[in-house]
């Protein structure tokens, strides 16, 4: 018996590990969540079972008290599972908790770590969270905590001068502003990127104070990341420089 929590990556099919490519031909079961690209479920051996156990806002779900005696379930009776999560199981994708419940029941458990999408989706966006002279560290928070309820982690994270990173926080985007606003920071940079990584990729940029608006208009919505910092900016910064290049060059 057998569990590996393997980290899909990002959203681009692409970017998963070698690592979790092989040890998703070796699975014969393969729970999978909604984020995960399908087409990784092709390099799944042609007998393994597939097993969606997905989590979305707003739709019928599978909860993680349903999930975890399933993993005990297919690894008694099939062998080997693979957990296949979007971005790193151990980045808000409660992997230690899967991790946890099946050393409980005896079975052996390995960790391929993913690309965190926190990280790797600015980056596709050419959103540095570090860069020197404007931002020396970041902070990773989620919008909503276990119970729903707003993270008080981002009051704390309001008051820094590092980049925020947000995660699943889109709904309370409203929350958020008016947060970051309290603590005079109405005119920082915010970038948000949706479906990160992916050819429908789409980014927003604009203010604290102008976020709200921009979003309402592009009607950009999850699966998003939201940036706050001055790094958000960079990217508009970069395109202006570019049209003034350009209008030299005519």
């Amino acid at each position: 018996m057998k569990l590996t929590l393997v980290g899909a990556g990002p959203g681009d099919p692409d970017l998963i590990t070698v690592k979790g490519i092989k040890a998703l031909a070796q699975a014969d079961v393969v729970m999978y969540d909604a984020l995960v690209h399908p087409d990784l479920l092709e390099h799944c051996r042609p007998d393994a079972l597939k097993v969606y156990v997905g989590k979305r806002r707003g739709a019928y779900s599978c909860v993680q008290e349903e999930i975890n005696p399933l993993i005990v379930h297919y690894a008694q009776n099939y062998g080997h599972v693979v957990r296949l999560k979007g971005g790193d199981s151990f980045v808000f994708g409660r992997g230690y908790e899967e991790l946890d419940y099946a050393r409980q029941h005896g079975i052996d458990v390995d960790v391929v770590p993913g690309l965190s999408s926190s990280y790797a989706v600015p980056a596709a966006a050419g959103v540095p969270l570090t860069t020197r002279g404007l931002s020396e560290s970041f902070w990773v928070v989620t919008g909503t905590t276990k119970d729903g309820a707003f993270s008080r982690d981002l009051h704390l994270a309001a008051q820094s001068t590092a980049t925020v990173v947000i995660l699943m926080g889109m709904h309370k985007l409203g929350q958020i502003a008016a947060l970051f606003a309290e603590y005079g920071k109405s005119e920082t940079p915010v970038a948000i990127v949706q479906n990160g990584t992916l050819p429908e990729q789409r980014s927003v940029f604009g203010t604290v104070s102008t976020i709200e608006e921009v979003v309402r208009e592009s009607a950009i919505d999850n699966p998003a990341i939201i940036v706050i910092g001055e790094v958000a900016a960079l990217p508009t910064v970069a395109e202006q420089v570019r049209e003034q290049v350009k209008k030299v060059a005519e």
